[in-house]
């Protein structure tokens, strides 16, 4: 914990920011994870620093409900999971918009230890006032599901993190079909929320459907052209 520091940067802004920190630092060994593909660019640069300095932080912009309490929190951490949730969160926003949502993402990924165990984690409180106390997360990661688990067990609310994240599946196919077959996409990631939301009644059945079948439909065109 003295010397280790893991950093998942959501777009380009953000690896400009954890760089210019990671090439300033002294003793530390510092891990940045970033893709390789064009990607959308969801912060400014100044927001960025800002997003970076803090570590983690809730997108207002991305969810609904701001001044009221979410029914749910779509978490991210990584590059294709931000993406992903982000998609995830404009499905619900349109097909099931009275649903309170809030967006969180995870540069600093040592954030979401206790400050007991890391010197960047987040206290009891901050965790609670972000994550909620009981309200289902549906936290989508860049690693293995199990890692988030282990960093957050002693968090008040860790019975209701479902975390999506890779399960060793794949081989040579398209970014996005990499996330299809780890269940790590946007109709999955939509799919849990409906699971542990029995509010969203006849709606959420109905667009649980649709995304059943856009998924079939996925698989049937990778069969077909690879």
């Amino acid at each position: 914990a003295e010397v280790v520091r893991i950093y998942l940067p959501p777009d380009a802004n953000c690896l400009l920011s954890v760089m210019d920190h990671c090439l300033r630092s002294r003793h530390y060994v510092n891990v940045v994870i970033a893709g390789k593909h064009p990607a959308p660019q969801w912060l400014t640069m100044d927001a960025a620093i800002e997003h970076c300095t803090a570590g983690v932080g809730i997108w207002d912009w991305a969810g609904n409900g701001h001044d009221a309490e979410p029914d749910v929190v779509m978490a991210c951490c990584g590059d294709v999971p931000t993406l992903e949730t982000l998609a995830a969160v404009s499905l619900l926003r349109e097909h099931l918009p009275l649903l309170k949502i809030r967006v969180v993402n995870v540069v600093n990924l040592m954030k979401l230890q206790p400050q007991t165990e890391h010197p960047h984690g987040l206290s009891d409180g901050e965790f609670d006032e972000m994550f909620t106390k009981d309200k289902p997360v549906i936290f989508a990661f860049h690693g293995y599901p199990s890692l988030i688990h282990q960093l957050t067990y002693r968090r008040t609310n860790h019975d209701n993190i479902h975390v999506r994240g890779y399960k060793e599946e794949g081989t040579i196919t398209t970014p996005f079909d990499m996330t299809v077959l780890n269940d790590l996409d946007r109709f999955h990631l939509v799919m849990d929320t409906i699971d542990r939301l029995p509010q969203t009644g006849d709606k959420g059945i109905t667009l649980k459907q649709r995304l059943k079948d856009k998924l079939i439909e996925h698989k049937r065109y990778i069969d077909k052209h690879g």
